[in-house]
């Protein structure tokens, strides 16, 4: 019997992280991973492992997912979330829901319940009927990003989607993604967080992934389905970097994208100037936090 070792990793989004928010997301990776290594540890699952992280990233208005999310085109914060296991090939995602705190919460009831994807008042319907936390959907706006919509601001380091990645005990993996989508997009629009094969993609026979970055660049090159593919020759390091490879390729646009392989080895890339990332394992005493790849470790906390 094989020994299957537990191994998660996390991602703030591809962007560009200015000095006076690098601490920040370090910070806020460093949590996520935290809460979701410790899922692990007690022998949960793979998927209360990804909600467990994403939660605590929806929760850090650093993030843009959940609180402090961006404001679309009407002053809103719109939240799109999805999950996806793979040992059935499982998902379940909602997208343009307004007043849901937690939204990946909601993307894997749906999961666990029944494969779809639910719309605007239709998810915010799912969410109550579950139970799910719900607030006023002003309470998801921060005061940042408020002044920054109001104004009109142009922001350099702007946020994008998070995600997360794990592997349990069991050998299930399992991707998560949560987003805010892009600041001043039309109301109910709809990027590729939530489509199965663009925002995430998980299968026990090869591995899972997450993507953050340009959701109409990443939607038509299928990116995390791409980079999964290319697990069955490449390890995840390769794969991640020939799947960015593809995109820059064919359209233009920044992306980065996570992974796992069924054997546990981690691998994630970008075409964006930064991408926070913090991943852990048993192999690591603390966590492996960065915010780029082409540098060395930022700490190992």
């Amino acid at each position: 019997m094989t020994i299957v070792k537990p191994v998660i990793i996390v991602h703030g989004g591809a962007k560009t992280i200015s000095e006076n928010d690098v601490a920040a997301n370090q910070a806020g990776c460093r949590a996520a991973i935290e809460a979701g290594w410790a899922v692990l540890i007690q022998g949960g699952s793979a998927a209360g492992a990804v909600e467990a992280a994403i939660r605590v990233l929806e929760s850090d208005q650093t993030f843009n997912a959940g609180f402090g999310a961006t404001l679309n085109s009407e002053g809103e914060v719109e939240v799109d979330a999805a999950m996806m296991e793979g040992a059935t090939l499982g998902w379940g995602a909602v997208a343009a829901v307004q007043g849901v705190r937690h939204p990946i919460v909601v993307a894997r009831k749906i999961m666990e319940e029944k494969p779809r994807l639910l719309v605007a008042r239709s998810g915010e319907r799912f969410a109550r009927n579950h139970a799910v936390e719900i607030c006023a959907k002003e309470a998801l706006v921060s005061e940042e990003q408020y002044q920054e919509w109001k104004e009109e601001i142009e922001v350099l380091d702007r946020p994008n989607t998070v995600g997360c990645v794990a592997l349990d005990a069991d050998g299930n993996l399992v991707a998560g993604t949560s987003t805010g989508g892009t600041t001043g997009q039309p109301q109910g629009r709809v990027g590729d967080t939530a489509l199965v094969g663009c925002g995430l993609y998980a299968d026990n026979q090869l591995g899972a992934c997450s993507t953050t970055g340009d959701g109409e660049s990443i939607i038509p090159v299928v990116l995390a389905k791409t980079a999964i593919d290319a697990l069955k020759d490449k390890h995840p390091d390769a794969a991640a970097q020939w799947a960015i490879e593809t995109l820059i390729s064919r359209v233009e646009g920044e992306a980065g994208c996570i992974l796992i392989d069924r054997q546990g080895r981690i691998g994630w890339a970008h075409n964006s100037p930064d991408m926070a990332v913090a991943y852990m394992s048993e192999d690591l005493v603390q966590p492996a936090i960065f915010t780029r790849k082409d540098q060395t470790l930022v700490q190992s906390l």
